[in-house]
């Protein structure tokens, strides 16, 4: 595993909060807040997990609804948005050492048959 996410400290959570899409209340069944959703999309994302390894509990969201609700961020941009400013507020912060910077391409050239 890449890392270990035990979920958002209120500290974090005030800085993505601003970001987040406004809540519309729907009739039904109730929306799940944004704070699990980010931290179930965030252990994916950290731990390099699969969905059915998403840990259950009070802090994490269905794995429905997060799967649900990347997809619709990553479509949207509002995924984007939110790394960026992390990585922004990270950046003034000086918790990021670009002197040590480092990159893992991977590149695959697909021969394509048929085609010239």
């Amino acid at each position: 595993m890449a890392g270990r996410f035990e979920g958002l400290t209120d500290a974090q959570w005030e800085i993505l909060e601003p970001f987040m899409p406004k809540e519309k209340v729907y009739a039904g069944k109730p929306h799940t807040p944004w704070k699990k959703v980010c931290n179930t999309i965030f252990w994916i994302l950290i731990n390099g997990g699969r969905w059915a390894d998403v840990p259950i509990g009070e802090q994490w969201g269905s794995r429905s609804a997060s799967h649900r609700w990347l997809g619709l961020w990553q479509k949207d941009g509002t995924l984007n948005k939110i790394l960026s400013a992390l990585l922004e507020i990270a950046h003034l912060e000086g918790m990021l050492d670009w002197d040590r910077l480092a990159a893992d391409v991977f590149f695959s050239a697909e021969k394509e048959e048929g085609r010239r």
